[in-house]
């Protein structure tokens, strides 16, 4: 077999990902397992997918069960996924015999913690400097930040899911222009002080974050997120949010370039969806 053949073989199997199924995951003692909807870059998954990528963490895909009924059995298709976590959202993230941990924050310090040691420290050491990364992660990924707001700007069962309401519908935009204006006016900082990542002179998980959930308001091309039959829908979602005029107004440059050096210099790019391509 050529090198060409053979490259193009690997090619093929890391754009086609093997998915086990929650119960799989659940029996296992080893491994880190995280759950996954194939073609579809469900954003808390794929920052966290970036996370461990950064830290060299084999990830093992679980397959994140639907919502609803099986027509075949009348059972709630998550039932084994509350059973497991008390919640239905994802992604789950279950690391060898531990308790699964479904809350980013939680993920983010297994994932630290079990990382390979030549990986870079997400987390900084200095509290000073942790302190700038959790509050940074807050304003993209807590509760009224960019994630949140960005559910909420229309009305639909996950709008419903946190929150949604004419009131808050029409905060929205406003409050995810605040949020990009905060990383824009930071990074001008960093950038005067001759530094490419948003806290201190490195790579942190503020950096991961933010790039990766700033695709939902900024959106990147095929050669960073592939297009398929199951996220088309969502990539047009994201493309019409950028197209806000408040929220196209706080989009600098900057923010763009920085987003674009994050995914294509740190995180898995292209990105390894799974599902049919387009």
């Amino acid at each position: 077999m050529s090198d060409d053949e053979r490259s193009s073989i690997e090619t093929q199997e890391s754009q086609s990902p093997e998915f086990i199924t929650l119960d799989e995951a659940a029996a296992m003692t080893n491994g880190t397992r995280v759950t996954f909807i194939p073609g579809m870059q469900a954003m808390y998954s794929e920052a966290l997918k970036n996370i461990c990528f950064v830290k060299n963490v084999p990830l093992i895909r679980v397959l994140h069960p639907p919502m609803g009924v099986d027509e075949a059995t009348g059972k709630d298709r998550q039932a084994k996924l509350y059973e497991l976590t008390s919640q239905t959202s994802l992604p789950t993230m279950l690391h060898d015999k531990e308790r699964p941990r479904n809350v980013w924050i939680e993920q983010l310090a297994l994932a630290e913690r079990i990382g390979a040691a030549s990986s870079p420290a997400l987390i900084p050491d200095n509290f000073e400097l942790r302190a700038e990364v959790f509050g940074l992660c807050a304003i993209v990924l807590a509760e009224d930040g960019l994630i949140w707001n960005m559910r909420i700007l229309i009305d639909s069962p996950l709008g419903q899911k946190y929150g949604f309401s004419k009131e808050a519908s029409s905060a929205a935009p406003g409050k995810i222009a605040e949020a990009i204006t905060l990383i824009d006016r930071r990074l001008e900082a960093q950038e005067k002080r001759g530094l490419r990542y948003l806290v201190g002179d490195a790579l942190t998980a503020a950096d991961i974050y933010w790039a990766t959930l700033s695709m939902s308001i900024l959106p990147v091309p095929p050669e960073i997120m592939p297009r398929t039959r199951k996220n088309k829908g969502m990539l047009s979602y994201f493309e019409a949010n950028s197209q806000i005029p408040v929220i196209a107004e706080a989009l600098t440059k900057r923010i763009e370039d920085h987003q674009r050096f994050i995914l294509t210099t740190h995180c898995e790019t292209p990105a390894v969806l799974g599902g049919d391509s387009l």
